[in-house]
């Protein structure tokens, strides 16, 4: 079993996001804590009810920057749990994390082909105390790992997927029903990703046979901007009338899709781990592969899917990476020169190119992206280059687990920057103590 935690600032979104699951019947409340569902049907979720019941908590603490919980727990494809069970196994496994006198409601998800909970809480207590969230993941897997062998369920394994959108069904045109596929694919690709671009956004969408376009224009004097969202057939061309984003939502449209980007520029300023993490596995595949159905393989196996736009003569022109464990979609320029889309077109199209060399300037790049980092992080203050060396052969460490046969799971790595910066508040500590 694995676990994906989100934190964030909109309790409506998330409350949202799940009954627009219920209303495609893709989903259903199986269970709740201090929180009297409305009777009758509970697909007809009262939002409005809901939100009445965690509010106390929300405005006893309003310094919490994000204070919404909502975790997502996955069973082992041969793990077939019945409702009961999986209300057991979201109890205890909420109890142990610290939850168990918060209020929360679990909603069963069948929209991929296995069944698995979404659990939505608040991690603020009724009298205004912030539920701790150190090493938040690490503690999620060492509880899950309990729960498999207390129910005897098929442990989670290295490499096993962590993220529900990447098991999504494609968008199928000929089954109808277009407007519910695009709002279902379309909201979980916002939920579940982060991106610096509508453009990286609509590679991803691409993936699942959807796109996106935006649309800017005037009328009457004012300027208009827009958003339409449509289908793709298999060879990846549009098919069938596209559908306005006023017609699916406001948390679609353009004002949202401008929010998003903004926050996923914003993230990949504050995490770089996350492009490092892509860095690592791509110089590491580019190694060992021959070709380039043979890198996206070993990319995928990484739980990176890698997307390569070409021209008609062949010629790659552009470079996406996807990451689903991270949650990240980048395109290749992002993570420098060694990582851009003129490098994958030597690399796989140039019979003469040098190999070696190719893997060398990525391998230097990701160092380079290291000391960049540490180095701008000591930029306000003087601290002995010593030190800063240290700092990044520590974050090298760290980062070079990923060199192996195994992918390094997603609870490890959202531990990663907390590890180094406990790690630097110990040495301050040490310092002023002597």
């Amino acid at each position: 079993m694995v676990a994906k935690i989100t934190s964030g600032t909109s309790l409506y979104g998330v409350l949202a996001y799940n009954r627009l699951k219920l209303e495609e019947e893709r989903a259903k409340v199986i269970g709740s804590n201090m929180i009297l569902l409305s009777g009758g049907d509970p697909s007809r979720l009262n939002i409005h009810r809901a939100m009445q019941a965690f509010e106390p908590y929300l405005e006893a603490n309003r310094r919490t920057e994000n204070p919404v919980f909502h975790v997502s727990l996955n069973p082992h494809p041969k793990d077939r749990l019945s409702e009961d069970e999986l209300r057991t196994i979201a109890r205890e496994y909420m109890e142990k994390m610290g939850y168990g006198d918060q209020p929360y409601i679990v909603f069963r998800h069948d929209d991929i082909r296995r069944s698995h909970i979404h659990i939505v809480s608040v991690r603020v207590d009724r009298d205004g105390k912030k539920i701790g969230s150190a090493f938040e993941a690490r503690r999620s897997m060492k509880i899950l790992r309990e729960i498999e062998r207390k129910y005897r369920l098929h442990p989670a394994v290295k490499g096993q997927r962590m993220d529900d959108f990447h098991e999504l069904r494609k968008l199928d045109y000929s089954a109808g029903n277009l407007k519910q596929q695009l709002s279902s694919i379309v909201r979980e690709a916002l939920s579940r990703y982060d991106f610096p671009s509508i453009k990286e956004f609509n590679t991803l969408l691409n993936t699942y046979n959807v796109y996106a376009e935006a649309i800017e224009g005037e009328k009457d004097g004012r300027a208009y901007h827009g958003v339409i969202y449509g289908a793709l057939d298999e060879k990846g061309e549009r098919i069938g009338v596209p559908v306005k984003s006023s017609r699916i939502g406001k948390d679609v449209g353009y004002d949202s899709l401008q929010r998003k980007t903004a926050d996923g520029s914003e993230r990949l300023r504050k995490s770089p781990a996350v492009k490092r993490r892509i860095m690592t596995y791509a110089a590491d595949a580019a190694r060992c592969s021959l070709s380039k159905e043979d890198f996206i393989r070993k990319m995928e196996e990484r739980n990176i899917t890698v997307f390569f736009r070409e021209s008609d003569k062949g010629r790659i022109y552009g470079t996406t990476f996807i990451d689903h464990r991270t949650g990240i979609v980048l395109n290749g320029s992002r993570l420098g020169k060694a990582f851009s889309s003129n490098v994958f077109e030597e690399l796989f199209n140039d019979p003469k190119a040098d190999r070696k060399a190719i893997v060398a300037k990525m391998e230097d790049g990701l160092q380079l992206s290291v000391g960049n980092e540490v180095r701008r992080k000591h930029d306000d203050s003087p601290v002995p280059w010593t030190e800063i060396v240290r700092d990044a052969t520590d974050a090298l460490n760290i980062f070079a687990t990923g060199l192996e046969n195994q992918p390094i799971p997603m609870e490890e790595w959202e531990d990663m920057q907390e590890e180094i910066i406990l790690r630097k508040q110990k040495k301050k500590k040490q310092k002023i103590n002597w």
